[in-house]
């Protein structure tokens, strides 16, 4: 056993005992990490200010070797989430988030560029009364981290250049659009338009003031929403509980 420090954001809490709490991290140098919180029900416990879904604390824990539950030592709050004022979609959002780092990260895979873009997410949502475009960027952030992300320049079923379209069948299941050619021999699950496509790939780029610039027109939002919600969709093998809450 040994005590570890870390970057943690609260995803997931459950009741352990009648005193105690199991809480899911996901953190920047461990990845997913569940930790029982001993006594964090109580009146006066240690962790009471800490303790909150979607806070993000600095946290001391002895890792378990056995594979059991970590032990929570010691959690200083950083930022408690609290969603714009008055916007309650970006709460909807806030959970979305958590189930997406909890359903599709696995425990102990340190990932801190999408703690980073959590993180970044967590922070637009209380500053801002908008998300979709925040919230984009963030899915695109885990899609790429745990190798999912589709492919958005070649055609997904001959590998080639996909050409200039006015819109591109998209099919979750094969990871990409399809060219004209084969579009006519398969089955895509979205169409969205040559300018939702260049939105997602400038969207892809690090340079963050060219992100920030962007404005996404009704319809590209709603193209890039169903595209993303069936790609989530498609990795879970359901679609996510929060789904129905971002709905443009």
């Amino acid at each position: 056993m040994s005590n570890e420090k870390t970057e943690g954001i609260i995803i997931r809490l459950a009741d352990f005992s009648e005193s105690s709490k199991v809480i899911t991290w996901f953190t920047r140098d461990f990845g997913k990490t569940a930790s029982l919180a001993k006594g964090a029900k109580r009146l006066k416990s240690a962790f009471e200010a800490a303790i909150d879904l979607l806070a993000t604390c600095r946290i001391v824990f002895i890792r378990k070797s056995s594979g059991g539950l970590d032990i929570l030592t010691e959690a200083q709050l950083v930022n408690r989430f609290r969603p714009y004022p008055g916007n309650l979609s970006n709460l909807y959002v806030g959970y979305y988030i958590a189930e997406l780092l909890n359903a599709l990260t696995e425990e102990h895979d340190p990932h801190p560029d999408l703690f980073d873009a959590a993180y970044a997410v967590l922070q637009h949502l209380q500053e801002h009364d908008d998300f979709q475009k925040a919230l984009i960027k963030f899915e695109l952030t885990m899609l790429d981290e745990i190798g999912q992300l589709p492919q958005f320049e070649h055609c997904a079923g001959c590998s080639q250049e996909l050409g200039q379209l006015e819109s591109y069948l998209y099919d979750a299941n094969n990871g990409g659009l399809y060219c004209r050619h084969c579009e006519q021999q398969r089955h895509g699950n979205v169409r969205v338009s040559r300018g939702t496509v260049t939105v997602l790939q400038k969207l892809l780029d690090e340079n963050t003031q060219l992100s920030q610039r962007l404005n996404l027109s009704l319809q590209q939002q709603r193209e890039i929403r169903q595209l993303l919600t069936t790609t989530m969709s498609h990795i879970l093998g359901r679609r996510p509980k929060m789904a129905p809450y971002l709905q443009l």
